[in-house]
């Protein structure tokens, strides 16, 4: 019977981890998470966007076509009020050259 325990006691223990390799594996494991977290936290400081990402031409192509965008609230000229105010039958200046 004791052959048996024996038996039994060392195959538990061999499939048993190391708790020195379990340990090491954790703390290597915690270790890489918090050099990940603090890049992320780094990372949470930095802008979205380089600076002036939104006024490159494909950006602003769509707000010069649509009418709709272009005279929204905030992005009107507003000399295009002064235009469309002006009445359209004003003589033409006559140069002064005969």
């Amino acid at each position: 019977m004791r052959f048996v325990m024996e038996f039994a006691e060392n195959l538990i223990l061999r499939m048993m981890e190391d708790p020195r390799k379990r340990d090491e594996a954790q703390r290597k494991h915690i270790y890489e998470m918090r050099e990940r977290c603090e890049k992320t936290k780094a990372n949470w400081n930095l802008p979205l966007r380089p600076y002036g990402f939104w006024t490159f031409d494909r950006f602003n192509a769509q707000l010069r076509s649509d009418p709709q965008i272009s005279q929204a609230f905030g992005r009107r000229d507003p000399y295009d009020d002064l235009l469309l105010d002006e009445p359209s039958d004003v003589p033409p200046s006559r140069s002064s050259s005969k």
